[in-house]
């Protein structure tokens, strides 16, 4: 399993486990929800559960639940800072399709599940 950490978005990562001693990294993964099915989540990993896979980057550990894994393996998350708004970007290789207001994707239904 692959996730990647632009630049960006390894340092933002790198602020938030600084300002949270107790995390052991990054959760990421997928929910349902929007119109399209599925969106990301990016939280602070406080534990680890069974079934996460974990990767490392530069340091930084990445938790993916085994639901989630087939639908972001090969992500890569970026940082953006567009005026005053900041969010994650996800480059997504699984994504088929995102609805219009980028909070949701599709995948192909053979890697979804």
């Amino acid at each position: 399993m692959a996730i990647a950490l632009a630049p960006a978005a390894l340092e933002r990562a790198r602020r938030f486990l600084a300002s949270s001693p107790d995390a052991l990294g990054l959760r990421f993964g997928v929910a349902r929800t929007g119109c399209s099915g599925w969106g990301y989540v990016v939280d602070l990993a406080r534990e680890e559960r069974p079934g996460d896979m974990i990767t490392e980057q530069d340091g930084v550990r990445i938790y993916v639940d085994a639901t989630s894994r087939p639908m972001v393996d090969g992500t890569e998350i970026d940082f953006a800072q567009k005026g005053l708004n900041q969010e994650f970007v996800f480059r997504n290789p699984n994504a088929a399709a995102e609805c219009g207001c980028g909070e949701s994707f599709t995948t192909d239904a053979a890697k979804a599940l």
